[in-house]
């Protein structure tokens, strides 16, 4: 090869070619199926536990299984989309979607709001101190529902709760003997407050973990600039930890979206229809209506809804991926 050629390759990114052969694709190297082999296992079990009952559910939203169907063994009837079509055109459907909404949006800004705050308080606080309030967030984190549940109930109980008894002591309140739960909007709220104290920790220590990330030297230069409080927050520490900030976000609204159990442990395994969020309209059609399909039909279209949210909180991963 001459020289002309040599340099010619070079300068096209190419090493020279000696032979005057082209050159070979790379060979697969091995073990590069390895990973795959890895995690064919959870896969395998992720798509037994989720995938196949996810499956099984959406082919029961188009029958019309009741509970002769079960005691009888009989296969339930074909019906197509009559449940969607009754859910969709069914009022009661579209006040606890609303009701569902304002509840995640409430939780979600409390949520996030305060486990920002205490993110930042965390960054600011002695190690020691630091140490206490993180041993304090897992306990918070680790706490079974059940337990957390049962606490706000006593707080907040009619006869014996530590709330009214406080809150009486303020001059012109009296609140003894005051049920919390007649007005549904306290009640939620209430509820809100649970939802909210148990999510706080995972926010909390997932902020603070971004926080650490961003340079002093940035801190400084804004203040040297200027800069100062909310501006600081804004234009210098929010762009660092806004990737973290987006994916704790988007992933409570989905947790927040399936709350369950805090409803159904504070109404006693019945609530009221003014208590109604759509993961319990699904499990009382499905269960004390004996309308199992169309319970089931209620999780898909929850399910649905929530599909874009996934999608959103799926990018953002991929892009702090790509970042890193």
């Amino acid at each position: 090869m001459s020289a002309a050629d040599t340099l010619q390759s070079v300068t096209k990114g190419a090493p020279p070619d000696r032979t005057g052969a082209s050159a070979r694709p790379p060979r697969r190297r091995k073990g590069a199926l390895l990973p795959y082999l890895l995690i064919a296992p959870a896969i395998i079990v992720l798509a037994g536990v989720l995938g196949w009952p996810l499956i099984d559910t959406v082919l029961l939203s188009f029958q019309d299984e009741r509970r002769n169907n079960l005691w009888a063994g009989t296969s339930p009837p074909w019906v197509g989309l009559d449940q969607y079509t009754a859910i969709l055109g069914d009022s009661e459907f579209w006040q606890v979607t609303l009701r569902t909404v304002v509840f995640v949006v409430v939780c979600v800004v409390l949520t996030m709001l305060l486990g920002l705050l205490m993110a930042m308080l965390l960054q600011r606080v002695s190690t020691w101190v630091r140490l206490l309030m993180t041993a304090a967030l897992v306990a918070v984190w680790s706490m079974p529902l059940l337990v957390a549940t049962s606490i706000f109930r006593w707080l907040f109980d009619s006869d014996y709760g530590l709330a009214n008894s406080l809150l009486s002591k303020l001059p012109g309140v009296g609140l003894r003997g005051h049920n919390w739960f007649l007005d549904p909007v306290q009640g939620l709220a209430i509820i809100v407050g649970v939802v909210v104290w148990g999510a706080i920790p995972f926010i909390a220590i997932s902020l603070h973990s971004a926080l650490t990330q961003v340079p002093q030297e940035l801190e400084e230069a804004a203040r040297i600039d200027g800069a100062r409080g909310f501006g600081i927050f804004r234009y210098v520490i929010f762009p660092v930890i806004k990737p973290v900030f987006v994916m704790t976000t988007t992933l409570n609204v989905i947790w927040d979206f399936g709350v369950f159990g805090q409803v159904f442990l504070m109404r006693n395994a019945h609530p009221e229809p003014e208590y109604q969020l759509l993961g319990i309209y699904s499990y009382s059609k499905a269960f004390e209506s004996n309308s199992f399909s169309q319970g089931a039909a209620i999780s898909v279209i929850t399910v649905l809804m929530l599909a874009g949210v996934s999608v959103y909180y799926l990018r953002q991963l991929m892009k702090i991926g790509e970042v890193e």
